[in-house]
């Protein structure tokens, strides 16, 4: 029996599936306007209402909530830990719950499995969380003592996309390759693989690395610095500037590149020109993730909802090809790497680690 459940929490979604082996029987992706949320003051508080409509999807799929075999759910912000699968348990829902590492809806879908889990008796498990920490000591450094760079990426989409990638373009095992993934998304992260390992990479949400849809990405620090004291922006005012209104929505009102393509082939020249700026860092960090593996890539990879766009991904391509083939795997494909994360659990192909809480 490998009847799955899948839960991946957002903001104002919840997507779910239920799968039997590999078939999906339901995919299905909740919506809450602000009204639905209105009555809570955080996410851990819409538990209750985001479990009982995963149950009442569950039912539609036709399958009973008691013969499901395995949950997983998308990773929180528990502490950082190598990649891989791993048991969702009572320590890793107290240390999400300190949020010291931060905040995401994906804790309280990890707290959902747990209480279904309990109450089925089945085993929870999450792989290949966002705070996936793989680095070398010296993609540690940042230049100032006080602060340490930190891994923060699409581990779930970068992890998923590599191993599907040298499956079926390379032949090979994931473990035996170097190379290049970028996720390109409402954020962009590019990461250097060596031989199953993600070991430097740009923090996609607040840190370093190309802008995107909506973040500032690397920014000039003193000009940042005399920004944050012009005295015109709070430090939350500043954070929402880097992290949702930098970017494309900084420099052209919009985050959706859909809407970007649509300017340019309308003739916009500032769009096209910001799109290219975009295009131009992203193909920029792929060329730093290749000295990072001294210029051994097997293959470069492009995945997320950006990667289908034909402009923008032939224009990267044009840019980074001379280090080694490019393919691409466009859209999310978070359900699709969860639903891999647990048939490897249930045919034993990868034993689920034990999470312990940080001493």
């Amino acid at each position: 029996m490998e009847k799955i459940l899948i839960i991946n929490l957002g903001a104002t979604s919840t997507k779910m599936a239920v799968c039997d082996g590999d078939k999906v029987l339901l995919e299905k992706n909740i919506k809450y306007s602000g009204e639905d949320l209105k009555e809570f003051h955080d996410t851990w508080e819409q538990s209750d209402l985001r479990k009982q409509d995963i149950l009442k999807a569950v039912k539609e799929s036709g399958v009973a909530i008691e013969d499901i075999n395995i949950i997983i759910s998308r990773g929180g912000n528990c502490r950082p830990i190598p990649g891989g699968i791993y048991y969702i348990n009572e320590d890793m829902i107290a240390d999400m719950k300190t949020e010291k590492w931060g905040v995401h809806p994906t804790c309280v879908g990890c707290g959902i499995a747990v209480d279904l889990g309990k109450s089925l008796g089945i085993p929870v498990i999450t792989m290949d969380p966002p705070i996936t920490d793989e680095f070398e000591k010296l993609a540690r450094y940042s230049g100032l003592k006080e602060i340490e760079r930190i891994s923060s990426f699409h581990a779930l989409s970068q992890k998923s996309t590599a191993r599907k990638i040298c499956k079926e373009k390379l032949n090979k095992n994931y473990e035996d390759l170097c190379l290049i993934v970028c996720h390109l998304g409402t954020g962009i992260s590019v990461g250097a693989h060596k031989f199953g390992k993600v070991i430097d990479g740009n923090n996609a949400l607040d840190g370093d690395g190309p802008f995107s849809s909506e973040r500032a990405g690397s920014l000039p620090t003193g000009d940042l610095i005399r920004l944050c004291y012009s005295g015109k922006y709070t430090e939350k005012e500043m954070l929402r500037k880097i992290r949702t209104a930098g970017g494309l929505v900084s420099y052209i009102g919009t985050n959706d590149g859909f809407e970007t393509e649509n300017r340019i082939n309308a003739g916009d020249a500032y769009a096209k020109e910001v799109f290219d700026a975009l295009i131009y860092q992203v193909a920029k960090e792929v060329g730093s993730m290749a000295t990072v593996l001294l210029g051994k890539v097997d293959a470069i990879a492009l995945t997320g909802s950006f990667a289908k766009y034909t402009y923008f991904v032939d224009e990267i391509k044009k840019r980074v090809s001379f280090i080694a083939p490019v393919f691409i795997d466009p859209g999310e494909n978070e359900m699709r790497a969860l639903k891999e994360g647990a048939l490897r659990a249930l045919r034993k192909q990868e034993i689920p680690q034990t999470y312990v809480r940080e001493k």
